[in-house]
């Protein structure tokens, strides 16, 4: 499957979701690890939950060399807020992703045998890490966000909350055809009533 196109082909070191592998070498099992708070850029999520823009989203990463590239493995974690899809309240939680993907390095036989948008690239030494991140987000939110597992969502009547309303609550729904027989079945209630029609 063809994975996302990536942000920008030329990364630049002055990204925070941008890491320098000089320093990790290519030797295959050599090890680092990074920890960084960098917030939120626009559209990390779907229409009704996402991050927030400029919310913090905390990365724990391990860079581990490998004989085609560098695997990037680790965590990221930050607040999401949305709306439940059923009766529109609110909706703030924290999610947790697991990553993991291989960035290849330019001059392997992986680069040669995939596609530009297939996998990842190290591009001078360096791995932009934000697109890794975007897309294993945007797969763990719910495409249907709710409240509450059990949520009864909006009274079709009125349009207030089941969960606001109480257990009795209902609207008379009278059929048109049959309301000018309930008008003579009201007034057939009243004598005075009936005697005023009468005359």
């Amino acid at each position: 499957m063809t994975r996302h196109k990536q942000l920008d082909s030329h990364p630049t070191s002055k990204s925070p979701w941008v890491i320098n592998t000089r320093e990790l070498g290519r030797r295959p099992g050599t090890m680092r690890t990074y920890q960084r708070t960098i917030p939120a850029p626009e559209g990390l999520g779907l229409e009704v939950i996402g991050i927030p823009v400029g919310a913090p989203i905390d990365l724990e990463l391990r860079l581990e060399s490998a004989s085609e590239g560098v695997f990037v493995s680790g965590t990221a974690h930050a607040e999401i807020v949305g709306e439940c899809s059923r009766c529109l309240e609110p909706i703030a939680d924290e999610i947790t992703v697991r990553l993991g993907e291989l960035f290849a390095y330019p001059d392997t036989a992986t680069v040669a045998t995939t596609e530009e948008d297939e996998v990842s690239r190290v591009v001078d030494d360096l791995i932009d890490t934000e697109q890794m991140v975007r897309d294993v987000v945007v797969l763990e939110l719910p495409l249907v966000p709710l409240c509450q597992e059990d949520c009864r969502g909006l009274c079709p009547e009125c349009g207030e909350r089941w969960a606001d309303l109480a257990p009795e609550h209902s609207h008379e729904t009278i059929d048109a055809r049959w309301a000018a027989l309930r008008g003579r079945t009201t007034s057939s209630t009243d004598p005075e009533a009936d005697a005023e029609e009468r005359r």
